[in-house]
C-alpha cells in the first residue's frame, strides 16, 4: 500500500473539496458538529467509519489542535464510536504529523475515483427504472452485501436521509437479487454507493450491468461525471471500476488513537 501511495495521483483543492462536499451530502451521518473547519459526523445506527469521522477541510486550520481533538473525543464516546480522522488531502501535514507524534494508528485506505458519462460504455447500457420501494431495496442490498439484519435501521435512516435525487437500483433473479446499486444525482455529479453483487453470482457481470444502468440513469437527468469510493484492498472492485474507465482521482485513510 505504501509503495502504490508514492506514485498515486495528487489532485487540486479545489477538486478534492468538490468531491468532499457531494459525498457528505450523498451519503449523510445523522449528526453533524463543525469545529472550525473540521466535519465531525457521527452516526448512531451505522458503524461505518465514514459516518462516524472527523474530517479537517482546510490544511491550514491547525490551531488548538490537542483540545480540539479532546473536544471531539467526548462527542465520540458519547456516540460509543472510537475517534477517527478521515485523513484526505484536505488534512494536511501538520495535522498528520500531530497524530504521528502521539502515536495515532493508520488504518484501511480507500481511493476516490472518476468516470466521464460521455462514454460508449453508457450508451449502451440497458435502461432501468430505480426502485420506488425502499423497504425492498434496502432487503435486496442486505442479502447482496450478507449485512447483520441490526444494520437494517440504520441503513434505512441513511438512505431517508439523501437531501439529492437517488436513485435505487436492483438486478433480480429468479430466487435472489444479484446485484444492486444507489446512484445518487446531484447538478453534473452521480455518485455511486451500496454497489455488490451477490456472492454467489459475482464474475458474471451482474455488477457492471447495473452500474452502467445507473449511469445512464443519471446521465439522462444530466450528470456529466460519475465518482464512487472504494477501499484500496478491494482489487475485485477497482478492476470492475477500471475497467469500465473509472480513474483514481485522490486517496484518503482513517487515522484512530493507538489505544482504539
Amino acid at each position: 500500500m505504501k509503495e502504490e501511495a508514492l506514485t498515486a495521483p495528487v489532485a487540486d483543492l479545489a477538486t478534492v473539496r468538490r468531491y468532499e462536499a457531494a459525498g457528505f451530502r450523498a451519503w449523510p451521518a445523522s449528526a453533524v458538529h463543525y469545529d472550525g473547519t473540521w466535519l465531525v459526523r457521527l452516526t448512531a445506527g451505522h458503524p461505518a467509519k465514514r459516518l462516524n469521522s472527523i474530517n479537517p477541510l482546510d490544511p491550514g486550520d491547525v490551531r488548538d489542535l490537542a483540545g480540539r481533538i479532546a473536544r471531539a473525543g467526548r462527542r465520540f464516546k458519547a456516540y460509543g464510536r472510537p475517534m477517527t480522522f478521515r485523513m484526505s488531502p484536505l488534512s494536511g501535514a501538520v495535522l498528520s504529523r500531530h497524530l504521528d507524534d502521539a502515536g495515532w494508528s493508520t488504518l484501511s485506505e480507500s481511493l476516490v475515483m472518476g468516470f466521464d458519462l460521455d462514454n460508449a460504455a453508457v450508451d449502451g447500457a440497458m435502461d432501468h427504472i430505480p426502485m420506488k420501494d425502499m423497504g425492498r431495496f434496502i432487503g435486496a442490498a442486505m442479502t447482496t452485501q450478507d449485512l447483520d439484519a441490526a444494520l437494517r435501521p440504520g441503513l434505512s435512516e441513511i438512505i431517508g436521509a439523501i437531501q439529492p435525487e437517488a436513485g435505487l437500483f436492483v438486478l433480480e433473479g429468479e430466487d435472489y437479487p444479484l446485484a444492486t446499486a444507489i446512484c445518487v444525482h446531484e447538478g453534473e455529479l452521480a455518485g455511486l454507493f451500496e454497489v455488490a453483487t451477490d456472492a454467489r453470482e459475482r464474475g458474471k457481470g451482474y455488477g457492471r450491468r447495473v452500474i452502467l444502468s445507473a449511469l445512464k440513469w443519471a446521465r439522462l437527468r444530466g450528470a456529466t461525471r460519475a465518482w464512487l469510493q472504494v477501499e484500496a484492498d478491494n482489487a475485485a472492485g477497482r478492476r470492475l471500476y477500471e475497467s469500465i474507465g473509472f480513474r483514481e482521482i485522490y486517496r484518503y485513510h482513517y487515522r484512530r488513537p493507538a489505544e482504539s
